[in-house]
């Protein structure tokens, strides 16, 4: 819990902006006497109670933290990972105990909310200590309680009394700049009664001061609070082969190591000739996972995180060690370990248990290695957390989300890449995200120094190293927008023109007003820019940005067309197997040739998945759905072929095989009818542009490059006029736009929330309009429990890749279930006609991927069985049938009936089993 007792050195600037103050005993007799007040106030102050009872000397920062809560201020504390800054949360929870008053300690995901529950259950007792993070509750009338920010947001939008509140502590304040979770934070510092003290714990950003000063402007007060020392000192390095070398020259933080800089640049380099065999294989070796921890072993640097921006990377890099005799446990610890597993593993069923690959997942941990990502069942990860944390396991695979609040300190981080997959395209990584990761480097009160590699195997440079190890800070950008729900809450409680004034305080309205001046001198240089490149676009032949423009629409027509053919290729290809018997023969289409198989058996699983097993052309025998399919699939004749169990036997296969290759070169089979054809419109657009006089200039792709460069300034600039004219009031005026679209659609009368609009303001997420519009039309009244369950699987997924979203209903899900789809599918569209009308984001789709697994789970399957064919994982799972049972929570608090009611909780009772429902609290 809190860090062990050691001296720690004085932070630099405090230093620097506070004179130290004098003595007891120092100085003139004024100063003396003023001294031995200060003194006589500190003692007898509940800051030195509390610090009496630490472990460990506080540092400055976190005694000026303390000071200033116990005189009634807010604050705000900046400082790096593994600081301390805990403590300061600590000490507003023990003064609001003292003073009688309750305090909330809120976090932003669920792991930290359980963990810090469990910290503060060890400090102040259980008695004294809740915990809500929506689908969890323990001892909610505690005078503590721990919770998710977003449960903290939807009391106060409930009405919940707060006038006992005395203090509410916003861990990984940073957050807010998140796009999807960061407004909740603005949304709980504004609304929050003015009595409540707010301390509000971050990283260590830039801009500290600035948001320090909006917190201070819309709740009277806020203390300051910035420290940039880590505790545990962190020296950066790189491994190159198999070699660890420190980032910076001997005595220097600027110059680069020059032995650092030959060792890549060698590495990199092609072998001369005749340069020596044993030179060549050493120059050619590259950073393997395990040559990677066997030099991190002898270095003694474990334990270690690595991490690596794939899930599939951190198994891959399990296995690859296990393929190995590397062994970093003793046979102690690995009994330890096992002993700890089994205990753990005894909630899981065993059919569970083996999807799970709980067998090879325990070999792992008893040799210390592990994965960690959010894609394992959360029972795994938190088994992984304890053993690193206890000192069991040695190295951790891990993706970034373990660096988000998780206390897993290690003596090193390794890093793979600097560059990541953000959802769209490889993005380099921020200083922020950089520091973010080697921030876990080096453990307070145990390790004298932290360590942070960067691996040289995907040919990083030093001097990319280097860029992201010397900006230790970031900025915070507000991601802070009104939202449907959030609106109707608050007008809910006040009138239109109260509630545009109070969204106009918030820190995005902040830092958009600040910020005007500068973009005003950016669009000045970008436009003379633009002027300058339109020079080059000039061509004796005819118009060349009409040829461009040109270009340009045929270039979004194929990506849109490419979308569209792939949709109907889907939908295409699961009515062609819905429909195909035994003995259809199926022509898949590849290219300009065609492969052809004959249809053996069909069936449809539990989870209600279409099954079709066909024999191909070389008598192999092959699942086959609608995901195989990549370019078409039509039924193009019949064959007779037996039934029963004479397909079993290879000989039969090998006949039919044989006898679909002769039937096909006897021309018995037609062609298969093409799912889509290129559009007209496409072939339009291509012959003008073959057409246009540009199209023959020799130079043409000289035009082409300039006027890329010229469209990209282009766009910059009326990027920049449009940020500057939607600057001023620009809250105010989303809030106007949100206000349209919820009177459009009945949610409000005027400054009135109708009955619709009471509904809406107990749904929360992206597709609230359409779970409340489909409340109001009964959409779902015809569903029993697991059909809405699976239903509202479609309103809560997102898939982690547009491929892998299913924006139709899935086959074999019943056509009650199909015909709630088509209405939800009506809803969305009409919410998308009133968001374009009104210029609003459009709500995001429904995805209908996890349907059928939501369905056979709520019909007790197990979970090989339910997550059978399903584009996810089982941490994935579980973590999404938590968030459909948290919606299905909120529609029976929303619903006007009952019978729906009833049947959401019961739909909740059937998600919430075996290992969904498995909690560690």
């Amino acid at each position: 819990m809190s860090p062990p007792r050691r001296r720690h050195r004085g932070h630099g600037r405090d230093r620097a902006t506070n004179p130290q103050p004098t003595g007891v005993g120092e100085g003139s007799p004024a100063q003396r006497y003023a001294a031995f007040r200060d003194h006589r106030r500190a003692a007898s102050s509940l800051r030195a109670k509390w610090v009496e009872g630490l472990s460990f000397t506080p540092d400055p920062f976190q005694l000026k933290a303390l000071d200033a809560l116990e005189a009634g201020d807010s604050v705000l504390v900046a400082a790096p990972t593994g600081a301390g800054k805990t403590v300061v949360g600590q000490f507003g929870a023990f003064l609001a105990l003292e003073h009688g008053k309750r305090a909330f300690y809120t976090t932003p995901i669920k792991a930290l909310s359980n963990q810090k529950y469990l910290e503060l259950c060890d400090l102040f007792g259980a008695a004294n200590v809740g915990l809500a993070t929506g689908d969890t509750s323990v001892n909610s009338g505690a005078p503590i309680v721990v919770m998710t920010t977003e449960v903290a947001r939807n009391m106060m939008y409930a009405g919940a009394s707060l006038a006992d509140l005395g203090v509410v502590v916003l861990d990984e304040v940073h957050y807010l700049a998140d796009r999807t979770r960061g407004p909740v934070w603005e949304e709980v510092i504004i609304h929050l009664p003015a009595h409540v003290a707010i301390i509000a714990l971050s990283a260590t950003v830039s801009n500290a001061e600035e948001f320090g000063a909006w917190i201070r402007e819309v709740r009277s007060s806020c203390e300051i609070i910035v420290s940039e020392e880590r505790p545990v000192p962190l020296y950066q390095h790189m491994i190159v082969g198999e070699d660890i070398l420190d980032l910076y020259a001997p005595g220097s933080k600027h110059r680069l190591n020059p032995e650092l800089v030959s060792a890549t640049a060698d590495s990199l380099a092609r072998p001369g000739r005749g340069e020596r065999s044993r030179d060549r294989r050493r120059r050619a070796r590259r950073e393997s996972r395990p040559s990677t921890l066997v030099s991190l072993d002898r270095a003694h640097l474990l334990p270690a995180i690595t991490f690596i921006f794939s899930r599939a990377g951190c198994e891959d890099a399990v296995a690859q060690v296990l393929a190995t005799r590397i062994t970093l446990t003793t046979r102690v610890e690995a009994r330890e370990i096992e002993g700890y597993v089994e205990e753990a593993i005894g909630v899981l069923a065993p059919e569970d248990a083996v999807v799970l690959g709980v067998d090879s997942w325990k070999r792992a941990l008893m040799r210390g290695i592990a994965a960690h990502h959010a894609g394992m069942l959360p029972l795994m990860k938190e088994v992984v957390e304890h053993l690193f944390s206890v000192g069991l396991v040695k190295m951790v695979y891990a993706t970034e989300t373990l660096a988000l609040g998780i206390n897993m300190p290690a003596r090193t981080v390794v890093i793979e890449s600097l560059t990541k997959w953000n959802g769209t395209a490889h993005v380099s990584l921020s200083a922020g995200e950089f520091t973010q990761l080697s921030g876990r480097a080096g453990r307070r009160g145990i390790d004298t120094e932290g360590h942070a590699i960067v691996s040289h195997r995907t040919g990083v440079a030093p001097q990319e190293v280097a860029a992201l190890a010397s900006k230790r800070t970031y900025p915070l950008i507000s991601a802070f927008t009104p939202t449907y729900n959030m609106v109707v809450n608050l007008l809910s409680r006040s009138t239109r023109s109260h509630t545009r004034r109070v969204l106009e305080s918030s820190f995005a309205q902040f830092q958009a007003d600040s910020a005007v001046v500068q973009l005003a001198s950016q669009l000045v240089d970008r436009e003379a820019r633009r002027d300058a490149a339109a020079h080059d676009l000039s061509c004796s032949r005819g118009d060349v940005r009409e040829y461009l423009a040109l270009r340009d629409r045929i270039s979004q027509a194929e990506k849109a067309g490419a979308r569209s053919r792939k949709r109907e290729l889907r939908e295409e290809s699961r009515r062609v197997l819905a429909g195909v018997r035994p003995g259809d023969v199926l022509s898949l289409a590849r290219g300009h040739r065609r492969r052809l198989c004959v249809v053996g058996a069909t069936a449809t699983s539990a989870s209600g998945r279409l099954e079709v097993t066909v024999i191909a052309e070389d008598g192999t025998w092959r699942a086959l759905a609608p995901e195989d399919i990549r370019t078409g699939i039509g039924v193009v004749g019949r064959m007779a072929i037996p039934g029963g169990s004479a397909l079993r036997r290879s000989k039969e296969r090998t006949r039919i095989g044989a006898e679909l290759r002769s039937n096909a070169a006897k021309g018995y089979f037609g062609e298969a009818t093409p799912v889509c054809d290129p559009s007209d419109r496409l072939s339009e657009l291509r012959a003008a542009m073959r057409a246009h006089p540009v199209h023959r200039c020799p130079h043409r792709e000289e035009h082409a490059r300039a006027g890329a460069h010229w469209a990209r300034l282009d766009r910059e600039v009326e990027r920049l006029r449009s940020t500057i004219d939607g600057q001023t009031g620009s809250v105010a005026a989303q809030f106007d736009r949100v206000c349209s679209v919820l009177e459009h659609l009945g949610f409000l009368d005027g400054d009135r929330v109708t009955g619709a609009g009471e509904r809406l303001r107990h749904i929360f997420g992206e597709r609230d309009l359409v779970i409340a519009m489909s409340l109001d039309e009964g959409a779902w009244d015809d569903l029993d429990e697991c059909e809405l369950a699976s239903m509202v699987s479609a309103l809560v997924y997102d898939s982690r890749s547009e491929d892998d979203a299913q924006e139709l209903a899935p086959s074999g899900v019943g056509t009650r279930l199909r015909t709630a789809w088509e209405e939800c599918m009506g809803t969305l569209e009409r919410v998308h006609r009133a968001e374009k009308r009104y210029g609003c984001d459009p709500t995001p789709g429904l995805d209908g991927a996890l349907m059928a697994a939501t369905l056979a789970w709520a019909h007790g399957s197990t979970l090989a069985t339910a997550i059978e064919g399903a584009p996810i994982q089982p941490g994935d799972f579980v973590r999404w049938m938590r968030q459909v049972m948290d919606c299905l929570g909120q529609i029976a608090s929303a619903s006007d009936s009952s019978n729906l009611a009833r049947r959401a909780e019961g739909a909740k009772e059937r998600i919430g089993r075996g290992i969904v429902a498995w909690s560690t609290i």
